[in-house]
């Protein structure tokens, strides 16, 4: 699939065209997808998250916001070259461009590993801080599949970003490596999916704390359960639900500084478009409770 193939914007033509300069808000599709360990498919996610998202309608149903209203841009999408750390530095250069320019940046993987680039130009732009993954796994192998910049492998390399701290959740899928990592490094606060009560949110409070104020969400969406977003590539038992994902989104948008997110690993299961229409939604959600939210009060000063 070539960028020309990838036509859609995202909201579609519903949606007022708004150009790189005048946008508050900037799509990044990802295509990039290397060695996956189990279901393929997710260099094409960031289409048919883009398709779906034309299906959406427009008004919030918590706030009452029209998203389509918001001053958004997708760019080109991305389609790094196959080599690991040369697809790394070519996304951390594109989500640089954006980041350097004040724009919020939302970028639409691809497998996990699209995380790094964006993670570390936003660690540039932004010292001390924070990363929120949504994840079924740590993803802190120091190689895999032949790889250190592979999905598995993404939040180790992240980790090794001076001054950053990262908070995990929803964790229920990981190594006898990746636990002894977890052990030893100081820079992780982890909440197991066992441990999160399903209609007690006080947990997230916690998860706030652990938390500076400028913050990174990366969502891998095998963080949901597979009910609810059965088209991933490892999907795991024992996710989240789609309103406790949007109710962390939402408290960490009214308390933290939220400068840029993505949503990866969204595999196509054909003939059924309830997962990147998910997935879409909640990128709506992270516009309304994060983006919007900073755009309002920049404007207010």
């Amino acid at each position: 699939m070539t960028p020309q193939e990838i036509r859609s914007r995202f909201g579609g033509d519903e949606v007022p065209a708004t150009s790189l300069a005048d946008a508050d808000i900037v799509i990044l599709p990802l295509c990039y997808e290397s060695a996956s360990s189990y279901g393929t498919g997710s260099k094409h996610g960031p289409s048919h998250i883009l398709n779906a998202s034309i299906q959406l309608e427009r008004i919030d149903e918590e706030t009452l916001l029209d998203w389509g209203l918001f001053k958004i841009h997708t760019m080109t999408p991305l389609i790094p070259e196959d080599s690991p750390e040369k697809a790394v530095e070519q996304m951390r250069k594109a989500a640089g461009k954006v980041i350097g320019e004040g724009k919020y940046l939302l970028s639409l993987g691809g497998d996990h590993a699209s995380s790094i680039g964006p993670i570390r130009a936003a660690a540039e732009a932004y010292p001390n801080l924070g990363i929120l993954q949504v994840d079924a796994h740590l993803d802190l192998r120091e190689e895999w599949n032949g790889s250190r910049f592979n999905h598995a492998c993404v939040m180790r390399r992240v980790s090794e970003i001076s001054d950053i701290s990262i908070v995990q959740v929803g964790i229920r899928a990981f190594s006898e490596q990746e636990l002894e990592v977890l052990k030893t490094g100081s820079n992780f606060t982890t909440f197991y999916a066992h441990q999160i009560d399903p209609v007690d949110s006080a947990w997230m409070e916690e998860a706030l704390a652990a938390l500076p104020d400028t913050v990174y969400i990366s969502i891998d969406l095998d963080g949901l359960d597979p009910s609810v977003i059965p088209g991933t590539g490892t999907p795991e038992p024992g996710g989240f639900s789609y309103r406790q994902v949007v109710e962390l989104i939402k408290k960490v948008g009214g308390a933290k500084n939220v400068v840029a997110a993505d949503i990866t690993e969204l595999t196509k299961i054909e003939g059924f478009q309830v997962s990147e229409y998910t997935a879409a939604k909640i990128a709506t959600k992270i516009m309304i409770h994060c983006f919007n939210s900073n755009v309002t009060r920049k404007a207010s000063l």
